[in-house]
């Protein structure tokens, strides 16, 4: 657990300080015409804006030219590129794109810019540089992200994040030539100067959440053959992985991401007890993890961990904080030389630092405090908000704000970082929704600022695929995470039905999870923009439509003697009623019935059943449905099973 965390998980109240709420309030008081932006992250799972929808940008990825001249600016919602001269502060060229733009790469020559277009058949659109027009389009997967150009400059790499694969393209003949399967939900990947090795960032875990270690992994693709060589697992806990970057010499790599707690009850947020925000170093030199590090205090967590970006000499790492609104300016070279000092095991009549928490390398990923001789950590303008992604321009630091439209620049000096805030455009009026899904990502308004609803939550309101012992049902069982898409349509909320309606769990999740009392706005605000989620197209549909197997599958899931439909009727695939399903595990009361969960988006929040123990849609079926209770499928063949597995997917 983390450093100073109390060893006793009893149950216990906040202390009367995780309820005060003047700073935050002051910030969002202030922030009523700051422009809240719509629901669609990076991932692309919202529609895209009308022409009625006000004119938000939401800045999703940006990218300096070598030489620090221009800034490139991904805007998802705004449908556009924009090109930013940072030294005249203007906007130069704005390219348009036919879908929610989710990342950018140069070829080396930097002529062409390459550009995802995030859709359930995304494309890479390669825009002339110096003609700024369009010099081909390349058809991708579902939500391509993170464009990766070959240091050759004859191929490109870019991830399909709901494929769960990795797109090889040849961009001789512009076409696709190979797909390389990954883990799960791929969203950032990264190339070895050396073009030898892509690693590829996973999202969440792709396992059972009852097992002893949870963590999702670093992909690890030899670019040469398209072979997947290794996966390296962080430890356990780890999620929401949001970027992955190679130091300039390709000696190391940084991802950065979540570190739950989620094996200890809920009770607390002091010291990390739930969630730390973290970023792993990945040793390229034997593609192996080196250690994973705390970016957060003692008594300060630094939320939801986004972007990273690396100075042209390598001594400098940045990081951004999307969910307190800050970055973390790294002494990378003084970070690798205090890792190397701490031995793998206790070494006897060794001098050790008797204020340092760390003694050997196995105690940093507990360590609130090995990151304070060695980074600065720098609140951004009180006008931004939601920095993610970040790049150097020369000597300086510019983060894309995703909540406030805006850039942020931040000068290196010797003595402190100075910064100023550089809008993209106008600042429409906020809908309810808008600042309902800014609350949902923000963690100053969290006790101490430890995380925010979207960490638990990440992709757009989504799951983070973990259990968690949350005490609305008492101590001791937890449950697995819920997708809160349709949550206020599908009353009532929590696996056992606790809460009767998501309106009483939001607030109960303000109160319980974050440790804090807001007003009711951001109550309703956070309703408005869960209301406002729509469903992702799954993946398994062809061209917007089921296949022949999921076609045979509906028939068998509509077939009274299966009665899959009874209790997921065509609708909202629920029909709002607790059951027993058989499903009842070591750590649920005789008595527990769980309440029926829709089956859209179902393709999305494995692993399933109430505790996370079934790590595949098959799996419920063929390993957790006794005496045929979870629907009367022990007579189905292996095909059929196949079948109605591919329907369910499907929704």
């Amino acid at each position: 657990m983390p450093m100073n965390a109390p060893s006793d998980p009893s149950p216990r109240r906040a202390s009367p300080r995780g309820f005060a709420i003047p700073q935050p309030l002051i910030r969002w008081v202030g922030l009523l015409f700051i422009p809240w932006l719509s629901a669609l992250a990076a991932s692309g799972s919202s529609p895209g804006p009308t022409p009625a929808d006000p004119p938000w940008l939401s800045p999703a990825a940006i990218l300096a030219t070598p030489d620090g001249r221009t800034l490139y600016v991904a805007c998802a919602t705004g449908h556009k590129v924009l090109a930013y001269d940072p030294a005249t502060r203007q906007v130069t060229r704005t390219l348009t794109t036919v879908a929610p733009p989710t990342g950018l790469a140069l070829s080396p020559d930097g002529h062409r810019l390459y550009v995802t277009c995030a859709s359930p058949a995304s494309e890479v659109t390669v825009y002339d540089v110096p003609a700024g027009t369009v010099a081909f389009r390349i058809a991708a997967g579902h939500t391509a992200m993170s464009p990766v150009p070959t240091p050759d400059g004859k191929s490109l790499f870019v991830c399909n994040r709901f494929n769960n694969d990795v797109s090889l393209i040849d961009l001789r003949s512009h076409k696709e030539i190979r797909r390389i399967p990954v883990l799960r939900e791929p969203v950032a990947a990264a190339i070895t100067p050396d073009g030898r090795h892509l690693l590829v960032a996973n999202l969440l875990h792709a396992g059972r959440a009852d097992a002893d270690v949870v963590a999702a992994s670093v992909t690890v693709i030899d670019a040469a053959t398209g072979a997947v060589i290794k996966q390296l697992a962080l430890p356990s806990g780890s999620g929401a992985l949001q970027d992955i970057r190679i130091s300039p010499d390709g000696r190391h790599a940084v991802v950065s991401h979540i570190l739950a707690r989620f094996y200890l009850p809920t009770t607390q947020l002091e010291r990390g007890w739930m969630n730390t925000n973290a970023e792993t170093i990945i040793d390229l030199q034997d593609l192996s993890v080196l250690n994973t590090v705390l970016l957060d205090d003692v008594d300060s967590g630094a939320s939801n961990p986004w972007g990273i970006a690396w100075s042209p000499d390598g001594r400098t790492q940045v990081v951004t904080h999307a969910g307190t609104h800050e970055i973390s300016i790294i002494d990378f070279p003084a970070l690798l030389a205090k890792l190397a000092k701490l031995p793998v095991t206790p070494q006897p009549g060794r001098d050790s630092d008797t204020t340092a928490a760390s003694r050997v390398r196995a105690d940093v990923p507990n360590d609130l405090a090995f990151l304070r001789d060695v980074r600065r950590r720098v609140k951004l303008p009180d006008a931004d908000h939601g920095p993610r992604m970040v790049a150097f321009a020369g000597n300086q630091i510019i983060t894309a704000n995703y909540f406030s439209d805006s850039l942020t620049v931040i000068g290196l000096s010797n003595s402190y970082p100075y910064s100023t805030s550089l809008p993209l455009g106008p600042a429409p009026i906020p809908t309810p929704a808008r600042k309902g899904e800014a609350y949902f990502n923000d963690a100053t308004i969290c006790f101490q600022t430890w995380q925010s609803c979207a960490t638990c939550h990440p992709g757009d309101a989504r799951v983070d695929a973990l259990n968690w012992d949350l005490l609305n049902d008492g101590i001791g069982n937890p449950k697995n995470n819920k997708n809160l898409l349709l949550a206020h349509r599908t009353p009532p909320a929590m696996s056992l039905g606790i809460r009767d309606t998501a309106e009483v769990a939001v607030r109960a999740g303000i109160r319980h999870s974050l440790f804090t009392v807001q007003p009711e706005e951001v109550a309703t605000s956070i309703d408005e923009y869960l209301k406002s989620l729509q469903p992702v197209p799954s993946p398994y549909l062809k061209n917007g439509k089921i296949s022949p197997a999921a076609k045979r599958g509906k028939r068998i899931f509509d077939d009274p003697r299966v009665a899959c439909a009874s209790c997921h009727p065509q609708g909202l695939f629920t029909d709002l009623s607790p059951h027993d399903v058989g499903t009842r595990g070591k750590f649920d009361a005789p008595t527990d019935r769980f309440d029926t969960p829709t089956l859209i988006e179902v393709w999305r929040t494995a692993p399933y059943l109430h505790d996370g123990s079934a790590a595949s849609m098959r799996e419920v079926f063929s390993g957790h449905n006794p005496s045929d209770r979870h629907g009367q499928t022990s007579h189905l063949s292996k095909s059929e099973l196949d079948d109605l597995v591919a329907y369910v997917l499907s929704l």
